[in-house]
């Protein structure tokens, strides 16, 4: 019988997976060029994405969900970005499979629960697989399931707490109510779905 952890691991795949051909796709002229994520550049979105994909992987992973760092202070990301998203993709989505999120993940001293932490990370490669393939000009075209899924989870978890200026996330951004469910999610996520960067040369 397909549960809903089925399901949502069934997205989460295709999102990785398109994630990594973006990720291989970034040509080094870009490495220094703007994000949706104003803080970051490229590299930096792109050493952010790679280590905390392959620290959720290991917290899942291991049998009592402790993830092998709680930030990403002195994390060295390797050479070969692409290979360590599928890498890390393949053992993430194979421990899910096998029950890893009935079990909370902990990061450090905190933990929550697995099912929560696996919406959690859809909706983070959702929003920053967007940012990666905006910034460098390649297309980002998840699902609409997935999109929508993390509609229903994401509300929730946007509080006073974590939106806003100097917050994890930014203000909502207006979005037409009929619009696409990523652009919904993209705006309700602090992102304006409409971003370029300034200069036509960084487009592609």
């Amino acid at each position: 019988m397909t549960t809903s952890t089925d399901t949502t691991v069934g997205l989460l795949q295709a999102v990785l997976d398109d994630l990594a051909r973006v990720v291989e796709a970034v040509k080094p002229g870009q490495l220094h060029h703007p994000t949706p994520c104003t803080d970051w550049d490229v590299a930096r979105l792109g050493d952010h994405i790679v280590g905390w994909l392959s620290t959720f992987a290991g917290g899942f992973a291991d049998p009592d969900g402790q993830a092998p760092r709680a930030s990403l202070d002195g994390y060295e990301p390797p050479a070969d970005r692409a290979a360590e998203v599928r890498a890390a993709t393949r053992t993430l989505t194979g421990a899910i499979r096998v029950g890893a999120a009935a079990r909370p993940l902990r990061l450090g001293t905190s933990a929550m629960p697995g099912e929560m932490a696996l919406n959690m990370i859809l909706w983070e490669y959702l929003m920053h697989g967007w940012d990666l393939a905006r910034a460098t000009g390649q297309e980002w075209r998840p699902s609409a399931r997935a999109a929508e899924e993390s509609l229903s989870f994401a509300p929730a978890m946007l509080t006073e707490d974590y939106q806003g200026e100097g917050k994890p996330f930014g203000k909502p951004v207006p979005v037409p109510a009929n619009a696409p469910p990523l652009d919904r999610l993209l705006g309700l996520s602090g992102r304006d779905p409409g971003w370029r960067p300034a200069d036509p040369l960084q487009r592609g």
